[in-house]
C-alpha cells in the first residue's frame, strides 16, 4: 500500500493564526511502512498544552533522584558547592537554546521527533537518529527504574524493618526486586493511558514534588539549627589550572544529562497550543528549575553534614533517617511521584515513538512503551553510575557527543537549509522530497559520522576509572573529547549545511 498523492500546490495546508499547520482536508496517508495514528500531525483542535503544562512537565522532570545527585557529583570530583551549582546553571541555559529550537516544529506541524528528522535523514534514514535516541533513552529508563525501586526499598525497609536481611537473588534481597519490579509495572500502566494522562499526571506531580523537597529541608535544617558546614567547604580545584580541566567536561556532562530531550522535544511540543507556550514553559521550567533544585540539593545536605558528621547526598537515604511514620509514607510517596514523573516523559515516550517510526505496521506507541520498559532492564544500565567518572565523563559524555551529533544536523535542516518550511504530507510519502536514495539522506548519514567521530573518538579514561584507554580511542582527537556536545553539534551542522548547499529545498 501507498499513500495517496500528496495534495497539489493549488491546495497547500492552511496554517492558523499562531502559524499551526495540520494535513489539508481530505489527505489521506495509508503506507503502513511510515504511518500510524500516533505519528500522524496531532490535528489542531487537540494542540492545547499551555505554559503551565510545559513548565509542570519540566518541574515534573528536573525533579528526581539524579537531578539531585548531579551537584554531588561535582563536588565529589572537587568543586565547591558555588562552583557545582554554577556548572549546572550555566549546562542548562546552554542546552535550552536547542531545545528550543528543535521544539519549533512541534506546535507548527504537530509531528514528532522521529518524523522531523524525516526531513534531514530521509523517510527510511530517520531510524538511525531515532534507533541512537531510543536506545539511550531505554539505558535511562532502567536506571531511573533502578533508583525508584532502591527508593522503595528503603523506605519500606524503615517501616516494616528486616527488609536490608532478606534472602538474596542475583547478589541483591529479593524484596528489592519485588520493590524494583512493582515500581516498574506502575510506571508502564500510567503510560498505557496516553499522553493526555501523562499531561495530567505532571500537573500535580510539579508542586508535589517541590512541596516535598521543601519539607526535606525544612526538617533538616530543623535538626541542624542552621545549614551547616559544608557551604564553608573550600573548593580542591580553586579557579585556576585544576579547575578548568574537571569543569569542561563536567559542563559536557550537565549538558548531556539533558540532551536527549533536545532531540525529542516535539513528542511534547507537537501538543502545544503555540510557539509562546512551548518557548515560555521550557525557559520558565527548564534551566530555573536544575539551578534551584541544586542549591536545594546542596542546603539539604550541607544540613545533613551538621547533624550526621557527615554529608548525606541520597535524599532516600536521608529521608530514611528519621522515625517519624507520617515522615517516611510522605518521602515515600514523594520518591515515587518524582521518579516516575521524570522516567515517563523523558525515557519512555521517545523511544515508544521512535520504535513506531521503526515499524508503524507492528508497533503502535504502547507497544513501543512496553518495549522500551523490557529492554531498559535486560541491559543493567544501573552500573553506570557506580562512580561520578564513569557516569559524567563516560556515560554522559559519550551521549552527549552522539545526541549533539543528532542535534546539529535536525537544527541545520530545519532552520538554515528549509527554514522552518516543510512539505507535512511528504514526511509520510515514499518517493516524495524526503526520499532522496531510497529513503537515505546519505548527507546527513555522512555530517553524523563527521560529528560523531570528532566528538567521541577521543573518549578517554583515567587510568584504572573507565573503559577507554588514557589517551583516548583516537589520540589525536583526545583533546575535543571533553567538549563533545559541542564538537558534535558544531561539527555536523556545519558539514550538513556546506553538503546540502546544492540540494534543492523543501
Amino acid at each position: 500500500m501507498t499513500a495517496t498523492v500528496p495534495p497539489t500546490p493549488s491546495d497547500p495546508p492552511i496554517p492558523d493564526p499562531a502559524g499551526r499547520v495540520e494535513l489539508p482536508p481530505g489527505t489521506t496517508l495509508t503506507d503502513s511502512r511510515f504511518v500510524n495514528d500516533d505519528l500522524l500531525p496531532v490535528p489542531l483542535a487537540r494542540r492545547r498544552w499551555t505554559t503551565y503544562n510545559f513548565t509542570a512537565l519540566w518541574v515534573g522532570m528536573a525533579h528526581n533522584i539524579p537531578s539531585w545527585l548531579l551537584a554531588s557529583g561535582l563536588v565529589a570530583l572537587g568543586m565547591d558547592w558555588k562552583q557545582a551549582v554554577f556548572t549546572i546553571a550555566l549546562a542548562n541555559v546552554i542546552v535550552l537554546a536547542p531545545m528550543l529550537l528543535t521544539g519549533h516544529a512541534g506546535p507548527k506541524y504537530g509531528i514528532p521527533f522521529p518524523v522531523l528528522a524525516r526531513a534531514s535523514f530521509g523517510l527510511r534514514g530517520a531510524n538511525l537518529p531515532a534507533l541512537i535516541r531510543a536506545g539511550v533513552a531505554c539505558a535511562w529508563f532502567g536506571i531511573q527504574t533502578w533508583i525508584g525501586g532502591q527508593g522503595i526499598f528503603v523506605l519500606l525497609g524503615k517501616l516494616f524493618g528486616g527488609w536490608a536481611e532478606a534472602s538474596e537473588v542475583g547478589g541483591q534481597p529479593w524484596t528489592l526486586w519485588v520493590c524494583f519490579v512493582l515500581f516498574w509495572a506502575l510506571e508502564l500502566a500510567i503510560i498505557h493511558r496516553g499522553m493526555e494522562t501523562l499531561r495530567r499526571f505532571e500537573n500535580w506531580a510539579a508542586p508535589f514534588v517541590i512541596v516535598g523537597a521543601l519539607v526535606l529541608l525544612v526538617w533538616i535544617a530543623n535538626k541542624a539549627g542552621g545549614l551547616g558546614p559544608l557551604l564553608d567547604q573550600p573548593s580542591k580545584l580553586g579557579w585556576g589550572a585544576d579547575f578548568w580541566p574537571v569543569f569542561f567536561p563536567s559542563l559536557m556532562g550537565m549538558i548531556a544529562f539533558w540532551s536527549t530531550l533536545s532531540l525529542n522535544i516535539p513528542d511534547f511540543t507537537r501538543f502545544g497550543a503555540g510557539q509562546r507556550a512551548q518557548v515560555r514553559g521550557q525557559t520558565l521550567g527548564l534551566p530555573t528549575t536544575m539551578t534551584l533544585f541544586a542549591l536545594l540539593s546542596v542546603f539539604v545536605t550541607s544540613g545533613s553534614q551538621a547533624v550526621y558528621g557527615a554529608p548525606v547526598w541520597d535524599p532516600v537515604a536521608l529521608a530514611g533517617k528519621t522515625d517519624n511514620v507520617f515522615g517516611l509514607l510522605f518521602a515515600l510517596v514523594t520518591v515515587l511521584v518524582a521518579t516516575i514523573s521524570v522516567n515517563i516523559a523523558a525515557n519512555v515516550v521517545s523511544p515508544a515513538y521512535d520504535l513506531a517510526n521503526l515499524a508503524p505496521r507492528l508497533i503502535s506507541f504502547r507497544t513501543g512503551a512496553l518495549i522500551t520498559g523490557v529492554v531498559g532492564v535486560l541491559i543493567m544500565p544501573w552500573k553506570l553510575t557506580e562512580t561520578p567518572e564513569l557516569y559524567i565523563f563516560t556515560w554522559l559524555g559519550l551521549v552527549g557527543g552522539l545526541l549533539g551529533t543528532v542535534a546539529g544536523i535536525l537544527i541545520a535542516d530545519y532552520w538554515i537549509v528549509r527554514r522552518t518550511a516543510l512539505d507535512l504530507p511528504g514526511l509520510y510519502t515514499p518517493g516524495g522530497r524526503y526520499w532522496y536514495t531510497s529513503g537515505w539522506n546519505l548527507r546527513a548519514v555522512a555530517a553524523f559520522l563527521v560529528g560523531g567521530v570528532l566528538a567521541v573518538g577521543g573518549s578517554h579514561s583515567a587510568s584504572g576509572k573507565g573503559p577507554f584507554p588514557e589517551d583516548g580511542l583516537i589520540p589525536f582527537l583526545e583533546p575535543l573529547a571533553d567538549y563533545g556536545w559541542a564538537v558534535g553539534l558544531a561539527a555536523s551542522l556545519v558539514v550538513y549545511v556546506a553538503l546540502m548547499a546544492g540540494h534543492r529545498r523543501a
